[in-house]
């Protein structure tokens, strides 16, 4: 087991159920998912930036990735229905929780400058998307062998109810929020 998820199980959930008053185990926000999204738009020219943003995508996740494609044609920006635009990975189980620590421990402590992650990335039902401007924070990526900095998304899906609760149970999991 994951030492993240053997931390929850063993004191965050009661820290929350003390914090929320929760009448029931169940109540306790836990973390569904972590979704990796990087959307490339160079990719209308050149579609081997693409290639090469899959390849290290799943390399940080490690886990099998969708190529996401256009949903609807824009000619002013050259875009046609169906024309791979990016990639995205989902997360769950053992692999969340191992991503979701090298996230907080390593990867943004890579971040030049870092002050904390805003506070402000909620989306009002307790699940909180941050943005990355360089991929190359993560360990796993050899500067020396990228061609392009690129950024991504990554979204943590909870089961809480507000943002309350929400920015309660990653900030007890070691989300470093700005202050």
């Amino acid at each position: 087991m994951a030492e993240l998820k053997r931390l929850y199980e063993d004191e965050i959930v009661q820290k929350l159920t003390e914090k929320f008053q929760y009448k029931n185990r169940m109540q306790v926000p836990k973390l569904k998912k972590i979704v990796l999204n990087m959307g490339i738009g160079e990719a209308i020219q050149n579609i081997k930036v693409l290639d090469a943003a899959v390849e290290e995508l799943q390399i940080i996740a490690g886990h099998h990735l969708v190529v996401t494609r256009a949903k609807r044609s824009i000619a002013a920006f050259k875009l046609r229905t169906g024309m791979p635009i990016g990639c995205m990975v989902t997360l769950r189980r053992e692999r969340m929780y191992d991503f979701y620590e090298k996230l907080v421990n390593i990867a943004l402590a890579r971040v030049r400058d870092f002050r904390g992650v805003s506070p402000s990335g909620f989306d009002g039902h307790g699940n909180y998307t941050l943005g990355i401007k360089e991929h190359i924070i993560f360990p796993e990526i050899d500067y020396d062998k990228i061609d392009k900095v690129k950024g991504m998304n990554i979204t943590v899906v909870t089961s809480a109810e507000n943002d309350d609760e929400g920015r309660e149970l990653l900030r007890l999991l070691g989300m470093p929020f700005r202050q």
